[in-house]
């Protein structure tokens, strides 16, 4: 008798075949698993050496995050959310900085956005920071009030300038920086003046007397200001000086973590389920085994050995694909501007660790459960079933089973019954507990198929009678395949017609909301009169100004976290907004708009429990707090803005007040003047250019889609082939009674229809209990499926499914 592991090595050596699919199954799972991991960890780690603040020891800034309480008691947890705009210090800190012991002086930080005569978008910045930036004069002096320091330009000569307080002319005093730069110095007085924040001020640079430690200067800085700023120093005064370094590790562990975490799932789920496949292919050596007296502990020791044998390899060559997808998908985010050029992918040893773990962990509790039976049964027993496959499904599996089952249908009714976020977050859960229920459930999903579909099978002639039973008696290898094609179809469902159907919705709304003549945009921001200046147009009736941001909900629906809220900010009274954007006022009216007020998308307001008259606690762009009276309700802020608020409310709290959008209602004759002031087109036109904006977002779905969908994919290939080439003797059978080698061929392709058909249909109606909920909460409306992408969908896996069937039955023909 051999010990445990030369039987596994022995199978391994001469049974290669068999242990093919396990192998690609655990790779593809480390692939996953590394890939995301890589993204998660690069979103913990990334950092960056500083720019601005380098010759800058000691930075404290404001939170940058919303803190916010979840839970209570033993599981009390604060969790933060990222504020849409630059929160900033009070000036008095600047003094408290000061006076911290070691401090040599404390330099105020200000910068705000400027446009030249040219409307060309620059960045100012007050004199004294240069302080700590080391540029000095090349010429010139340095600014008094009314002067500038530019990077060219000819001192005395006069320059106006488009700023957050207005148009203001200076004198060029000096010049400094390299030559077509893009950076203005002010004198400190007029930076504070014209920035748009009286009384704030972006950041506090703190300075060390001779002999201070930065470590020590940071301890006493804190200690001075306590809990109302943030002290950086090293690579987080990097997140100071570029907010989009936060937001960038807000997406990459987005990404590597929430759906890195149901990826990871589903690859460990996938292969777990071809390592029990692979393990029940070979119940009759199991059962030999069990005849010639080996022990259970021994059929148990050799499945863990062969586990061992495969799965390392399988995890470290996994791994090799896995930094090739996380370094393509990081890649592609900083091409597409969501990541910062400076931010590197974090190739680090622990989340290739992770993956290799994982792999060896899923083949051994897989292996181990697999290997329960036919340890566990008697000898004769053992080769009966091995004859044969067993009927009855185990009590265990089957109860865990119903109870995904229960609990996916208790979700998707209390999906059902939401309205906004609610309904998406409780439609999460389930297209994941019925994936479970389908798994678990496997061989009498499969059965409850095969007699359904078996019906019109066996009207197809003796291949199909042979197909039909087939399927009806050995439920279980048609489960392993089913379950692949139903997650295939699932997941990618939902992820690719959550977005159609939100694009479809927002489209919508966004033509019949824009009743505007003319639209005159700029990302960059208009100028900051641009909105009297298109109302004086010849040919222009109403203008009204747009700028574009978002304001944080907290505790909107019950129990649920702050959320951000797109949000726009009118310059123009309500009742012209009404003329140039129609909302789809359901309750209240826009007339009412004045500061103070504010108008809400409806969804938001039942999610928040409120009605028009009440006061709605949010946090304003930079954090603020700010509780304004719902003045109207309506129905298209999906589309065009979920929040309404007076500009004058939001100008003090965001970075840019100047409208990037106004509206107009103008005559054509209006085009030539309102194309001073920016991009010019009709309201189609800026639908269109809206839904360019949301490209990113297209396009991380569809990459999510792919990899889910396409690790499905390639799961159930693998599980088609291997059950085919399991069925070597069978078809050989078949070959030596009489049939032919057409019939053969044509009852697997039924088979493989079966498989499909089956597929499809369940993976489908999943989606739809995932989707029909999400999208009535997000929307209200029903889900937006374009049929030429579903069938492309469902004619891929049919392709796909034929060829993974018909290649592997004609080589086991040969």
């Amino acid at each position: 008798m051999h010990a445990p592991n030369r039987l596994a090595r022995a199978a391994l050596r001469f049974r290669p075949s068999s242990f093919a699919g396990t192998f690609v199954a655990l790779l593809m799972a480390a692939m996953i698993v590394s890939a995301c991991g890589l993204l998660l960890a690069t979103g913990i780690t990334a950092s960056v050496p500083p720019q601005r603040y380098a010759g800058a020891p000691v930075v404290a800034a404001a939170d940058q995050s919303l803190r916010y309480t979840v839970g209570s008691g033993e599981d009390r947890d604060v969790e933060s959310l990222a504020l849409p705009d630059r929160a900033r210090l009070d000036n008095s800190l600047v003094a408290k900085a000061a006076s911290a012991p070691g401090a040599a002086t404390a330099i105020a930080d200000l910068s705000l956005p400027v446009r030249t005569g040219k409307d060309a978008p620059v960045t100012a910045h007050n004199w004294a920071s240069t302080a700590f930036t080391g540029t000095k004069p090349d010429s010139g002096t340095a600014p008094r009030p009314g002067e500038a320091v530019v990077t060219s330009g000819t001192v005395g000569e006069r320059i106006t300038l488009d700023t957050p307080g207005g148009q203001r002319e200076f004198r060029v005093s000096g010049t400094a920086g390299a030559p077509g730069g893009h950076d203005i110095w002010l004198n400190d007085a007029d930076a504070r003046a014209l920035g748009g924040h009286p009384g704030k001020v972006d950041a506090i640079v703190v300075l060390p007397r001779p002999g201070t430690s930065t470590d020590t200067l940071a301890a006493q800085v804190r200690h001075v200001l306590g809990d109302r700023a943030q002290v950086r120093t090293g690579d987080e005064r990097a997140t100071v000086e570029d907010r989009g370094l936060a937001q960038a590790k807000e997406v990459l562990t987005g990404l590597g973590g929430s759906f890195g975490g149901i990826a990871a799932m589903v690859a460990v789920f996938t292969a777990a389920g071809t390592v029990a496949l692979s393990v029940s292919q070979r119940r009759r050596e199991y059962a030999l085994l069990r005849a010639i007296g080996a022990t259970p502990r021994q059929i148990r020791r050799t499945i863990a050995t062969e586990a061992l044998l495969v799965a390392p390899l399988a995890g470290v060559l996994g791994c090799l694909p896995g930094v090739a997808l996380a370094t393509w998908w990081f890649g592609q985010l900083r091409d597409k501007g969501a990541i910062p050029a400076t931010v590197d992918l974090a190739v680090t040893p622990l989340p290739l660790l992770v993956a290799v773990a994982a792999t060896v962990v899923t083949a051994l509790c897989a292996g181990a459960a697999a290997a329960r039976r036919p340890s566990k049964i008697k000898p004769g027993q053992a080769l009966a079933e091995s004859a044969a496959e067993r009927l009855r499904p185990g009590w265990i599996r089957t109860a865990m089973g119903a109870g995904a089952l229960a609990g996916g249908c208790a979700f998707a009714g209390l999906a059902a019954s939401e309205t906004g976020e609610d309904a998406a977050n409780a439609a999460l859960g389930v297209v994941m507990l019925f994936m479970v229920a389908v798994a678990l459930l496997g061989p009498l999903v499969a059965r409850a198929c095969a007699a359904v579909l078996g019906i019109p099978l066996r009207a197809a002639g003796a291949a199909g009678s042979l197909a039909a039973a087939n399927a009806r008696t050995n439920a279980r290898r048609l489960a392993s395949a089913i379950t692949p094609i139903v997650l295939a179809m699932a997941f990618s469902s939902v992820l690719v017609f959550l977005h159609t159907s939100e694009e479809r919705a927002i489209e919508d709304q966004q033509r019949a909301g824009i009743t505007a003549d003319r639209v005159v945009t700029d990302p960059a921001g208009l100028p900051s009169d641009a909105v009297a200046r298109a109302a004086a147009a010849p040919g222009v009736r109403t203008a009204v100004g747009l700028t574009r941001t978002s304001v944080l909900i907290p505790n909107a629906g019950s129990g649920y976290t702050p959320h951000a809220a797109s949000t726009q900010g009118v310059t123009g009274t309500g009742a012209d907004l009404a003329e140039v954007q129609d909302l789809g006022v359901r309750t209240g009216s826009l007339t009412a708009l004045t500061p103070g007020t504010a108008a809400v998308d409806a969804s938001l307001a039942t999610a928040a429990h409120i009605r028009t008259g009440d006061r709605l606690p949010l946090r304003l762009p930079d954090g603020t707090p700010a509780a304004p009276k719902i003045v109207a309700t309506y129905d298209r802020g999906l589309g065009l803005a979920q929040v309404t608020l007076p500009q004058a409310d939001l100008a003090s709290h965001v970075t840019a007040p100047n409208p990037t959008t106004v509206l107009t209602r103008a005559t054509p004759a209006a085009t030539a003047s309102l194309a001073a002031l920016g991009h010019v087109t009709d309201a189609a036109g800026y639908a269109t250019a809206q839904s360019t904006d949301r490209e990113v977002n297209a396009w991380a779905n569809t990459v999510m889609a792919a990899v889910l969908g396409g690790f499905a994919a390639v799961a159930a290939v693998n599980t088609l082939v291997m059950t085919v080439f399991d069925r070597r003797r069978e078809l050989g059978t078949l070959r030596l009674i009489g049939t032919t080698r057409r019939q053969v061929l044509k009852m697997i392709r039924w088979e493989a229809l079966l498989v499909v058909a089956a597929g499809l249909v369940i993976g489908s109606a999943i989606a739809l209990a995932t989707l029909v909920p999400m999208v009535n909460g997000l929307t209200g409306g029903a889900p937006y499926i374009p049929p030429l992408l579903y069938g492309s969908f469902a004619g891929g896996i049919l392709v796909l499914a034929l060829a993974a069937t018909a290649l592997p039955a004609r080589a086991a023909l040969r």
